[in-house]
């Protein structure tokens, strides 16, 4: 059996160029959109269409030798049999293979449907290349289908604007940057390895310094309760002593209680760093809710969740960490990742906010406030007009923390 892969500007001409190749003996098993190079120096690709098949080579009957009929006896013959028929099993298992792979792949997602229109088409494949769920892919073409006519269609570039927008519609943007009360407590929670630490140290700087003036404009209290992780106080007290910011570590409820109580006059802020849980530690995720309610009912709790992780973990740990009551998520190390579909998907289908996004490691400059162009912006393959966008979602402080 032999492959064959063909690509073209449309399914049609990929199709004609492999059946003019190869015969008409062809088997089609699937297709998917890819750029092709093309323009000024290849700096303008177009998107088209590559199939991919195989090209069945059918047995032969076995040549009868000269007075085979008088001199062939009947084992020799069972053995001829038997080898065409070893020959039809194998080629029947490879067969079954490729059919295997290729329902594995259209159930996960990974080749869209010719049922649709060309644009919806590839539009769909652009979701799937930026790891949106298959639920909220749904939701869009759903969308697409009651809003935009079939004329309407035919314009791939103002149907891929509208997507744009709706994709922004679905992000939501936490908007709660004030100080109502004296002192407001912020507490970090999140898995293990996603940045805590470091983004406690960003904010700190941010909130609590004037850049400008080289001086402090808030009194900001750094705590940690991460006594487990080897050097996770010492990480926060070096950050804490270039700042010039007192810093306590808390090993239990009545402690980090007198810590908060001790130092809640005259402070602005105080910052919880708390230990990396993962989402499956059910009992010692408890074990921590209790201790943090010595914060009081008034704290700001977010979870720091990696723009690195997939759609489905990222569902998995917004549901465990709903008993700390978060009021957003805080992205994190979006600088490590091109694709920002797997974030946008979980955080639409379980409605929560951003606050922050941090791209870097450097403290104090790698953190903004969220904003749904910055979300917008990191998405593959689609023509991002900025400043449309811009007026469509605008950023009340212009990314600043």
């Amino acid at each position: 059996m032999q492959v064959f892969s063909e690509q073209a500007f449309t399914y049609e001409e990929a199709e004609r160029k492999a059946y003019e190749k190869h015969g008409e003996r062809i088997q089609i098993m699937m297709h998917e959109t890819v750029k092709i190079p093309g323009g000024f120096l290849g700096f303008f690709p177009k998107y088209g269409v590559r199939i991919t098949g195989y090209i069945p080579k059918f047995n032969q009957p076995v040549p009868l030798r000269e007075n085979q009929n008088k001199g062939t006896s009947f084992a020799e013959e069972k053995e001829k049999v038997l080898a065409v028929a070893n020959r039809d099993n194998a080629l029947k298992e490879v067969l079954a293979g490729v059919k295997a792979i290729k329902e594995r792949i259209e159930s996960s997602g990974l080749a869209s449907s010719r049922e649709e229109h060309p644009t919806l088409n590839s539009l769909d494949d652009l979701l799937i290349l930026n790891d949106f769920t298959p639920t909220f892919r749904k939701a869009i073409f759903e969308r697409a289908r009651r809003e935009i006519s079939l004329d309407g269609l035919n314009d791939y570039d103002k149907v891929q604007d509208m997507v744009l927008q709706w994709i922004g519609e679905k992000i939501k943007i936490n908007e709660n940057n004030k100080f109502n009360v004296k002192p407001r407590i912020m507490i970090l929670v999140g898995p293990t390895g996603v940045g805590k630490t470091t983004t406690i140290a960003k904010l700190a700087a941010n909130f609590g310094i004037n850049f400008n003036k080289g001086e402090h404009k808030r009194r900001v209290v750094l705590v940690t309760i991460d006594e487990y992780r080897i050097g996770a106080a010492e990480q926060l007290k070096g950050y804490s002593d270039v700042m010039e910011f007192p810093c306590f570590s808390a090993s239990d409820h009545d402690e980090l209680k007198k810590i908060i109580a001790l130092n809640s006059d005259n402070t602005d802020l105080i910052l919880v760093d708390t230990i990396g849980k993962s989402p499956r530690d059910a009992v010692q995720l408890g074990e921590m809710k209790l201790f943090l309610d010595a914060c009081g009912t008034l704290a700001d709790v977010h979870l720091a969740v990696s723009a690195t992780t997939k759609s489905s973990d990222i569902t998995e740990i917004l549901k465990t960490f709903e008993p700390f009551n978060y009021k957003s998520v805080i992205v994190t190390k979006m600088d490590e990742t091109i694709r920002t579909g797997n974030l946008i998907s979980a955080l639409s289908e379980k409605a929560k906010a951003v606050s922050y996004i941090t791209n870097g490691q450097k403290v104090p400059t790698d953190i903004s406030k969220a904003s749904v162009i910055q979300f917008l912006i990191n998405l593959e393959g689609f023509k991002v007009n900025r400043a449309k966008l811009e007026e469509k979602f605008p950023s009340t402080e212009r990314g600043r923390v």
